[in-house]
């Protein structure tokens, strides 16, 4: 893996038209012609095994290194990751604003400057009632009020006991308790989570239980790790993964640390990834234990049809009612026709949920497990052998006398802290306290004023990507519109035909292009084969630039298309 001081090397070497080292050799094309990238054979098998995410620091570098070289120096397009630049701004005000009724309501009781004592439960709610009467102008006000009134009518939540766990949480002064997440905190974001994943005319009966994490990436670290501990993934193993899927899922499973067997279940990209029956039917082999997959995907960016959740619901039912399911739905929110297995088959079904997309917070790192009460899981773990039951009695016995009877759930949160630190685990209760606030904020939008208004901005980038590529551009109820998966193999026999096509495929690589966008046109791209989709494909992500770049991104793209089409009929 390269360093960033290697990348900017590398850069250099790139427009310099010269070999880097060690054989690496970035030939650029003669005098008058547009400076071409093509990779060695070295190289193509070194950045191919790259993750994506590191590989964008190496075209990063290259893109900015072209930049700084310009007269007068340009900008790098950066569409490689999917933070997004828009923000929720409401719940931030209002966390503004509590954070600073805390400290003064800390204050009451002291005598002393600069220190105060944690506030009293009793009259909290009156308290905050006066503290935003006098503040009714401000940003954040009218909505923290009414959210307080929102949670004790509709979700029946004591206005004294809410507000006292918000004021505490905000203040930051309490170890979470308990670790797993804040009592009144858990049934606001459930409330949150089932309007997100239970939209059919039926929802799961039982209920469910939460773990608030660090992000939905520390969500992924836990659950493969608690599975790991608990017996339930052990190296050699089977998992299915549905393709094309955040490369973090392809690329945990073959650490050393697991040392998994992936099956890869296909969506079919002339189908908008629809997953076919006969892909599907891999799930009934019993030696698969588990099935991880983003929903809606990442990067297809379309939610999966009822009919394949469906039918992977009835594949559990029928065949593998022993199968764990591991769903991500970061992108559920996008979308206004979402269905997922969490809703299908919950029994079996691990989620893991983030906020930081739909509300712009991946700086927070606000993310959430859930599963229902009833499991699989569970069971699976009490039906292992007696030696690895004895093994699990042991880890857990410092942190329970009834170390057999401790739910998935918890054992999550212990071995997300080593069990011996399980004391001091949970999420902060700053963090979860604008959790409770954003999923407070969505809640009361009946009528979804900010999603309409994130779904116009992605769409919006989305027209602008591909007008020039002469590609429609995806459309339906289960488009997120977040990223586009660009097969440019598709795009270069549409634009030149299929000996074009050819010439790229036994001539060139993939990289070739990304590399050249870099270097030509500072614009940063990523692989689609890192995310395991098709290998003439690039990742865009539509969230973290201005509208108007998105149309410079498909012009561009479209100009090194062309120049790598002239470059062939010389």
């Amino acid at each position: 893996m390269r360093s960033f001081k290697e990348g900017r090397r590398l850069a250099a070497a790139v427009l310099a038209g010269m070999a880097l080292c060690a054989g690496s050799t970035f030939e650029a094309e003669g005098a008058g012609k547009p400076a071409l990238v093509k990779l060695s054979k070295q190289d193509i098998d070194s950045y191919s095994k790259l993750s994506p995410f590191e590989l964008k620091n190496t075209l990063i570098e290259l893109a900015q290194t072209s930049a700084d070289a310009l007269r007068p120096k340009g900008s790098v397009l950066n569409a490689g990751r999917g933070n997004p630049n828009f923000v929720n701004t409401t719940a931030r005000e209002a966390y503004a604003l509590l954070t600073l009724f805390s400290a003064q309501t800390a204050k009451e009781r002291s005598g002393v400057q600069d220190l105060g004592f944690r506030p009293e439960k009793a009259g909290i709610a009156e308290k905050l009632t006066a503290f935003l009467k006098g503040r009714s102008a401000e940003p954040g006000a009218p909505f923290l009020r009414d959210a307080v009134q929102y949670a004790e009518q509709s979700l029946g939540l004591p206005a004294d006991d809410l507000v006292f766990e918000l004021t505490d949480a905000a203040l930051g002064d309490f170890y979470p308790s308990p670790p797993r997440i804040l009592p009144l905190t858990e049934k606001i974001v459930l409330a949150y989570l089932a309007k997100i994943h239970f939209r059919g005319p039926t929802r799961p009966s039982g209920p469910f239980r939460l773990f608030a994490t660090e992000g939905a990436t520390a969500a992924m670290v836990y659950v493969f790790k608690s599975l790991r501990e608990n017996k339930l993934l052990l190296p050699g193993d089977r998992i299915a993964i549905i393709t094309p899927i955040f490369s973090p899922y392809l690329e945990i499973p073959l650490l050393n640390d697991y040392r998994l067997k992936p099956i890869h279940i296909t969506g079919d990209e002339k189908k908008g990834w629809d997953v076919s029956d006969e892909e599907l039917d891999k799930l009934k082999d019993k030696r698969i234990k588990a099935l991880f997959m983003v929903n809606p995907m990442n990067p297809g960016s379309i939610s999966m049809s009822e009919k394949t959740v469906d039918r992977i619901a009835g594949i559990i039912r029928t065949s593998r009612p022993d199968m764990i399911v591991l769903t991500d739905t970061v992108y559920a929110p996008f979308v206004d026709d979402f269905h997922d297995l969490v809703e299908k088959a919950p029994k079996n079904t691990i989620c893991v949920y983030s906020y930081s997309k739909y509300f712009g917070v991946t700086g927070w790192r606000l993310g959430v497990v859930m599963l229902q009460e009833d499991n699989v899981i569970d069971k699976l773990i009490a039906a292992l052998p007696t030696k690895e039951q004895e093994a699990l009695h042991r880890r857990y016995l410092i942190d329970s006398t009834s170390p057999d009877k401790i739910k998935f759930i918890d054992r999550l949160v212990m071995d997300s802290r080593d069990v011996a630190l399980a004391h001091t685990g949970g999420l902060s209760t700053p963090q979860q306290c604008i959790t409770a606030l954003f999923s407070l904020f969505e809640l009361m939008d009946d009528h979804y004023a900010y999603k309409k208004s994130i779904q116009g901005i992605l769409n919006t980038r989305s027209e602008n990507l591909f007008r020039d590529l002469g590609i429609a551009p995806p459309k339906g109820a289960g488009q997120t519109h977040y990223y586009a998966l660009i097969d440019i193999g598709e795009l270069a026999e549409r634009s030149y035909g299929k000996d074009f096509l050819d010439y790229l495929r036994s001539s060139r690589s993939p990289l070739d292009i990304l590399f050249t966008l870099a270097k030509e046109r500072q614009t940063v791209l990523l692989p689609g084969a890192g995310f395991a989709g098709p290998d003439w494909s690039v990742r865009v992500s539509l969230a973290n630039l201005d509208d108007e770049d998105y149309a410079v991104i498909g012009k561009n793209l479209h100009a090194v298309m062309q120049e790598f089409h002239d470059d062939w009929r010389r």
